[in-house]
């Protein structure tokens, strides 16, 4: 068992990048044991939006596009995607998804490991896998937490608060 999952492991970046076109393999990246603080690390000192949704739930698809004109309009925000479906998703499917919801440039990542629990707590101990969750982590790491359909006026209006206290 251990050693299939570490083959999966293995082979999943592989996967991912061949089932689409080179210039998007890139985009759409596993989420692992370890991805959730890769994040935190790459976003630190800024303020974060950190969205989970997935394929087969239908109000995260009826979401998305909102959230596509949400970063047309507003450029400057981190906003990371985070497919966390509880079935595996054909990552060309999410790519055409973001593609389709003018979301195709953005920071995205697809639950890559069988082992659901282990990657729904390290996102979040109190998490059960609901979707969609939205996570507002500000400069300072401070982190609250949005069930369900976000609103974006929250979300607008909690950006523009962070972006007023640094300066």
């Amino acid at each position: 068992m251990l050693m299939r999952r570490l083959l999966i492991a293995l082979c999943l970046p592989m996967l991912l990048g061949a089932a689409r076109p080179p210039a998007a393999a890139a985009e759409l990246q596993p989420f692992v044991r370890g991805s959730w603080r890769a994040i935190l690390a790459r976003h630190a000192g800024r303020p974060l939006v950190v969205h989970l949704w997935g394929l087969t739930c239908g109000p995260c698809r009826v979401e998305m596009p909102k959230w596509g004109e949400f970063v047309k309009e507003r450029p400057d925000i981190d906003l990371v995607l985070i497919d966390a479906d509880f079935v595996p998703n054909d990552p060309e499917a999410v790519a055409a998804t973001l593609d389709k919801t003018g979301l195709a440039n953005v920071e995205s990542w697809v639950f890559g490991d069988g082992f659901l629990e282990r990657l729904r707590y390290e996102i979040d101990p109190r998490w059960r896998g609901e979707i969609p969750q939205t996570y507002l982590i500000g400069r300072d790491g401070e982190v609250s937490s949005l069930e369900g359909v976000a609103d974006l006026e929250k979300v607008r209006d909690w950006f523009d608060a962070q972006l007023r206290a640094g300066r």
